[in-house]
């Protein structure tokens, strides 16, 4: 009997209707080179962290980490799973390894594999006791490298100065299985505004709160400060510190307009950032519909005249937002052309009566260039009335991530 799927991808992204997504390899080294730019600047080179959490913003783990992993000194993830593929892809290619620190919440069972990968984690509360008597059973060969996080005024994650030293003093008690090796906060308000006050109050109290840690813990070598991700890197000089956390600009995308004006004020000469990803689609059938004829669910857009469409196998189930429906344009041979009536779960509709001249397969692009043209993911999450982190991080896991030069 013949095997069922012999042929056949393994997810609904590998079909050959379906929507793919292009990863720039030299867009993304042209970002890390900026970057490391930034950081070299000043008497001491600062170590330059890349953000891969969220499924590398979208654009894929599997595909940025081979991409990124020589070009950076710190890997940042959420997730300890995320964070042991680092380990497995050194081991795989005869790779040095990288720091490596997981951002998000860790349980016991997980730290004990996590020290002995030489991962370090975030200690942000007081749970952290309750994976000391897990850490000694374990008989590590090295304690857990540990970074204390401080609630500067972001009010989610962190110790607030109030509780130093008096909610920190569990790890004083157990340094023979935590190795305090870095202190981080999170700004609240950087991409926001133009006006940097709230922050550089966020700044005067992770320094007090760097100077309670010291005292009480007495680390062997200084604390690696990290606070700055992509906004503060470009905008805050004094918040680079030790390390920089580049998160969303590593994928060529600003963190706000308001971040673009103040680097132009702050920098003089306003960084050059690539876009990285780009998402298309080839057509499923292109169409004649006559004048009149209505297109999608709900009958809310009436063709005006005679319309030649192209019926794209990719929809809201993929990440194309519903409510970009009536707003959005694709690009086909270098045209606008508008998306018509609804979003669908697995379907989009567009004008290409004046992109193309028969109805022979064509290639959208949902995001990226095509030409002299370009959708970019601020215009997309515009028309969706949201923000492009969004946008890019609900990008369906199951869509097919090619590298690209």
């Amino acid at each position: 009997m013949e095997e069922v799927g012999v042929g056949l991808g393994v997810g609904p992204g590998d079909a050959v209707y379906s929507s793919w997504l292009e990863v720039s390899a030299s867009h993304l080294r042209h970002n890390v080179a900026a970057f490391r730019a930034l950081e070299s600047a000043g008497p001491t080179p600062r170590a330059l962290g890349a953000v891969l959490k969220g499924n590398a913003y979208g654009h894929g783990l599997a595909q940025v980490l081979p991409l990124v992993h020589a070009g950076v000194d710190v890997l940042y993830f959420i997730a300890p799973q995320d964070a042991l593929t680092v380990r497995a892809h050194e081991s795989a290619h005869g790779l040095p390894a990288r720091q490596v620190v997981v951002l998000g919440a860790v349980a016991p069972e997980e730290a004990v594999v996590l020290a002995r990968e030489g991962i370090d984690v975030v200690v942000a509360d007081r749970s952290w006791a309750d994976a000391v008597p897990s850490l000694r059973a374990a008989k590590l060969a090295r304690p857990l490298r540990v970074h204390v996080h401080i609630d500067t005024g972001l009010g989610r994650e962190g110790f607030t100065l109030d509780q130093l030293p008096r909610e920190t003093r569990f790890l004083a008690d157990a340094l023979d299985v935590f190795e305090p090796v870095g202190v981080l906060s999170h700004f609240a308000n950087t991409e926001d505004v133009t006006e940097q006050a709230y922050a550089l109050a966020q700044l005067d109290a992770f320094e007090t709160a760097l100077g309670h840690l010291t005292a009480q813990l007495k680390p062997a070598k200084p604390l690696q400060r990290h606070i700055a991700a992509s906004a503060a890197a470009l905008v805050l000089p004094r918040a680079r510190y030790e390390a920089a956390r580049v998160g969303i600009s590593l994928y060529g995308l600003w963190p706000s307009p308001e971040t673009r004006l103040s680097a132009r004020l702050v920098l003089g000469e306003l960084p050059v950032l690539k876009p990285v990803l780009s998402w298309r689609c080839g057509s499923q059938v292109v169409k004649w519909l006559p004048a009149g004829a209505y297109v999608g669910y709900g009958c809310t857009y009436r063709c005006p005249e005679p319309t030649r469409i192209a019926v794209l196998p990719v929809g809201y189930y993929d990440g194309y937002p519903r409510l970009a429906s009536g707003k959005a344009h694709v690009l086909v041979n270098g045209r606008r052309c508008a998306v018509l009536g609804r979003v669908m779960m697995n379907h989009l509709m567009v004008d290409v009566t004046r992109a193309t001249s028969d109805e022979r397969p064509v290639t959208a692009t949902l995001l990226g260039r095509d030409g002299e043209e370009s959708v970019s993911a601020e215009s997309l999450a515009g028309w969706a009335q949201t923000i492009h982190y969004e946008l890019v991080t609900r990008l369906g896991a199951h869509l097919r991530r090619v590298v690209v030069e």
